[in-house]
């Protein structure tokens, strides 16, 4: 009897189902191969989690067919899967899905290509120059669980060689005959790790996994981890399935990014699913950034996750020297406007002292040219005539070309409609404008740009302006000589609970571009000097400012001092979700709100609609967590009963959202 976990995302249905073996299956059929089964009147691809004797069915259908006799999905991932459908609230096919690419049959039935054993023989030596690395590396080396929290130095080369500190972390695994596991933010930094695995292992001696890598290359790769021939899988979020044989070590590369969060349902985070298969596995596991979120200092302060980092006295001798402009009166008396300007004096001395020595780069939190537009006169917002849409402009030549995001470009002349003014202005600007604006002040002087879509991968060591928005930015063969973050407010303003957390990690990710304070590398940051996260930059402590975020959260009761969930849906769903979220202790509810109503209909249209139609509803939960499993499990429970009596509207459950 074969028990599977058929691919029907409807969680009522969310359990595996017994089948009878008939004698033509019996040699193919065994954990972990896809098969085709009947369900409810048709056919459905589907999982065996388990062959056993055991059944409580007093008839079985057979199963109709074994799609491949490959096991794909290997008990412990199909332990971990299970797990993270009832943390977030999901289904095991929802989540599955994430952890088995889909099938390629060639790549089965291709011959399988001889993998070479990794060389250990020339680690990079970084993770051992921290305190408490060594005593970590011997535990990884000894086949402990060890649980580690690493935030190298934001610098460039040395200590801030995160990849020769994750390549450390792997190689005792290794070296103690284990498997280990690397998970990445995206393929940038995948390709980059893969470069060094090459050059550290060996090239063959390791199986990257990424959809964007095709499905075929993607699928062959992941059937090399699944058969054990290579010990050794790096990919980005969905790669923390990778059913790497005996698993000695995962490691997270920033964890605060937010690519590490699933956009389809249940929405599980990579950081989170890496901690629970370190706890059912077990294994060692390996958190790092430059940044640190409040959900890592969390753990550690729990003794969940043991620090390795240099005290912040270490680490600002070694990281490049980090100030705000205008900072004190001297600047001030030198330029009364610099803490109104965008480009004060200050940017302008650290610009001209690091052509001297190399390519300087400006992070600027804008793409384009004028990514929003006003009225010159009475400043007010320019938008389309036709749509309303805030209209932005794009340079051609010497004109201003105004466009919207819906309409496309405007070919009437534009008039303010509240003073009938034409002259526009632009309050917020684009890394195109500043771009044009510091060619000019820096009329001899190499212009680089780089933004999502027109990426620049890498700049050499000659004088440049490199302009590039958060994430985009060049990297540099032998360090920037200076480093400018403009428009920080604009970072720090954005409504979401993760703004600032956000910001100071994409500041401290272009420190680790720029050389050290000792090679006169340096760090100007454009803003309010009396900003929490601007000082936490300047002291290049990322640790201290987790730890007050964290403080702040539980006393204001937001994740991770709480478990939260969101929920949409009609409001007769939200009303059966109360009695579900009141039983949990120390529960309390936002809302229901109005996200959507339906428009009341003429009487003549009115025949036409579901009465009970009356749009959607959101409403937000949280409870402590020690009562999260109860507030998710209760959640969920409502949402099948709905689906399984085909109640109307559409519904959504979203635990702990990324997005607050």
């Amino acid at each position: 009897m074969a028990r599977v976990a058929v691919d029907v995302p409807l969680p009522h249905l969310d359990r595996p189902f017994d089948y009878a073996i008939t004698d033509a299956h019996a040699d193919a059929v065994r954990p972990g191969v896809r098969v085709q089964v009947r369900f409810a009147g048709r056919l459905v691809d589907g999982y065996v989690v388990d062959v056993t004797d055991a059944t409580d069915q007093p008839s079985l259908q057979p199963l109709h067919k074994v799609l491949s006799p490959e096991p794909v999905l290997a008990a412990s991932v199909a332990r971990l899967v299970r797990r993270v459908a009832d943390h977030w609230g999901g289904t095991f096919a929802d989540v599955v899905r994430l952890a088995v690419p889909p099938r390629h049959a060639i790549s089965e039935s291709a011959a399988r290509p001889a993998r070479p054993a990794p060389v250990l023989d020339s680690l990079p030596g970084v993770l051992a120059s921290y305190p408490g690395g060594t005593r970590y590396l011997n535990g990884v080396r000894a086949g402990k669980p060890l649980r580690a929290l690493w935030n190298p130095v934001p610098v460039f080369g040395g200590a801030g060689d995160w990849a020769g500190g994750v390549l450390d972390a792997v190689g005792a695994a290794l070296a103690a005959g284990k498997g280990a596991l690397i998970v990445v933010p995206d393929a940038d930094v995948l390709a980059a790790v893969e470069s060094r695995c090459a050059e550290t292992f060996g090239a063959g001696s390791f199986a990257p996994l990424s959809s964007d890598l095709g499905p075929a290359a993607r699928y062959r790769n992941f059937l090399a981890v699944a058969r054990g021939d290579v010990r050794l899988a790096l990919g980005t979020r969905s790669a923390v399935f990778a059913p790497v044989h005996e698993l000695g070590v995962i490691v997270v590369w920033d964890e605060g990014n937010d690519a590490f969060a699933e956009r389809l349902a249940p929405y599980p985070h990579a950081r989170e699913i890496a901690a629970l298969r370190a706890t059912l596995e077990p294994c060692a596991l390996m958190m790092a950034g430059y940044g640190r979120t409040s959900e890592a200092q969390a753990l550690a302060e729990r003794g969940w996750l043991v620090p390795i980092a240099h005290d912040t006295r270490t680490t600002r001798k070694l990281a490049p020297a980090v100030r705000v402009a205008a900072d004190h009166d001297t600047a001030l008396q030198r330029d009364p406007d610099a803490r109104a300007a965008r480009l004060p004096h200050d940017v302008f001395t650290a610009i001209r002292a690091g052509l001297a020595s190399g390519p300087v780069l400006l992070q600027v939190p804008r793409a384009g040219y004028a990514p929003s537009l006003a009225c010159r006169r009475c400043r007010t917002r320019a938008l389309c005539p036709r749509c309303a849409h805030p209209l932005s402009g794009v340079q051609r030549g010497s004109d201003l070309r105004l466009v919207c995001p819906v309409c496309g470009p405007i070919e009437h002349p534009w008039a303010c409609p509240a003073c009938g003014d034409r002259r526009l202005r632009a309050p917020r600007v684009g890394v195109v404008r500043t771009a044009e604006e510091l060619g000019r002040a820096f009329p001899q002087t190499r212009v680089v740009q780089s933004w999502s879509g027109h990426t620049v991968p890498t700049v050499d060591d000659q004088p440049a302006l490199v302009l590039a928005t958060p994430g985009a930015e060049p990297a540099p063969s032998a360090g920037y000589a200076a480093a400018v973050l403009l428009d920080t407010g604009v970072m720090l303003g954005r409504p979401d609970l993760r703004a600032a957390e956000e910001a100071l990690r994409r500041w401290l990710t272009v420190c680790a571009l720029v050389r050290p304070a000792s090679e006169q590398g340096t760090v100007v940051a454009v803003g309010e000097p009396d900003a929490r996260a601007l000082q936490a930059l300047v002291r290049v402590d990322a640790p201290g400012f987790a730890a007050r975020e964290l403080a702040e959260r539980v006393e204001t009761r937001f994740p991770p001092a709480a478990r939260m969930a969101l929920i949409e849906g009609p409001r007769a769903f939200l009303d059966e979700a109360e009695a579900a979220w009141r039983a949990v202790p120390g529960s309390e509810c936002f809302g229901p709100m109005a996200v959507e109503r339906v428009p009341q209909a003429a009487s003549g249209e009115a025949a036409g609609r579901d009465p009970q139609d009356d749009g959607v509803w959101r409403a937000t939960v949280r409870c402590p967590p020690a009562h999260g499993d109860a507030l998710v499990t209760g959640l969920r429970d409502v949402l099948a009963s709905r689906l399984a009596r085909k109640a109307p509207g559409a519904m959504r459950l979203v635990i702990d959202p990324a997005v607050i």
